[in-house]
């Protein structure tokens, strides 16, 4: 059994910054990729970022110079600092990860967290 946990989500003024962090527990024996997923009222669900197990990232265009994503092998953990925070950019945040199980190490297996607020908002 598998958790991810999100946290560091919250209310702030435009221009702000908050760091999320999610963390992944449970029968994991490797993780390859993690990610950061939002979605708003009324709109689909969208990448945000994502990092590989060797550290190469990916960013949506509108958070790209804005977004950083980071990731702590050892602890199983994915952070997203996120600068100069937009009244568009509130959602809520979901992480993902991509793993292998102890226990079922042939094939992939992808997990969700179970989100976290931020609002942006004078």
């Amino acid at each position: 059994q598998v958790q991810l946990v999100e946290s560091g989500g919250g209310l702030v003024q435009p221009g702000g910054s908050l760091r999320l962090s999610c963390t992944a527990s449970g029968s994991i024996r490797s993780i390859n990729s993690m990610g950061w997923f939002r979605q708003a009222p009324g709109k689909e669900r969208e990448l945000v970022a994502a990092i590989t197990s060797g550290g190469t990232t990916n960013y949506q265009d509108s958070v790209k110079g804005r977004f950083t994503i980071s990731r702590d092998n050892a602890k199983n953990t994915v952070y997203l600092q996120m600068n100069s925070l937009k009244p568009e950019d509130t959602a809520v945040y979901c992480c993902n990860a991509n793993m292998f199980l102890v226990l079922d190490y042939f094939r992939p297996h992808t997990y969700w967290g179970q989100g976290t607020q931020v609002t942006v908002s004078s």
